[in-house]
């Protein structure tokens, strides 16, 4: 457990942190859909502010073969520039593939860490690298990728990427902002 003096100093970061930071460069109130191929794959992910430099994430991704990987946790935001943001992610997974005959088969931590950079006024890039803690392993994953904004409430991206659970994946996404 900790010790008051660890609890007394991340209650303190917790309060002071965010009155240190200025606002995002990103929203991170979103909506997200998403195909992976090679394996083909759907997901979703839904990510929401719970401070201003916190969000909560909920994804599920599945072939549709009696499998799932469902994670949900929480990330950590803020701006490194003035057209760059630096994101992190802490996840607890479930996954369970098409051989398990139990519900909930296997669970997994992640960490991951990334940046998102304004490249045009409408274009960013983004990317991540991290690890998921599988079993008796851990396995290095990552992404990068590149979004159109459309709109302030609508973007288009595509990302190449290792999850850890489906391998390597080309990947399409629609993401709807709030």
């Amino acid at each position: 457990m900790l010790g008051k003096a660890s609890r007394t100093a991340l209650l303190t970061m917790a309060v002071v942190a965010p009155a240190l930071v200025h606002a995002n460069n990103f929203n991170y109130n979103s909506f997200q859909v998403r195909l992976g191929a090679n394996p083909g794959t759907i997901g979703t992910e839904f990510t929401t502010f719970f401070t201003s430099n916190t969000h909560f994430v909920a994804r599920a991704d599945s072939r549709f073969e009696g499998d799932w990987d469902i994670a949900g946790g929480i990330g950590f935001n803020g701006p490194i520039g003035q057209f760059a943001d630096a994101y992190g992610q802490l996840l607890v997974h479930n996954v369970k593939t098409k051989e398990d005959e139990k519900f909930n088969s296997e669970f997994m931590s992640e960490f991951n860490i990334g940046s998102r950079i304004w490249l045009l006024q409408n274009v960013e890039a983004n990317g991540h690298i991290g690890m998921l803690n599988r079993r008796d392993k851990t396995v290095f994953i990552w992404s990068a990728g590149a979004r159109f904004h459309s709109t302030d409430a609508l973007s288009l991206g595509a990302n190449v990427k290792d999850g850890g659970v489906y391998g390597p994946q080309v990947e399409m996404s629609v993401r709807f902002e709030f």
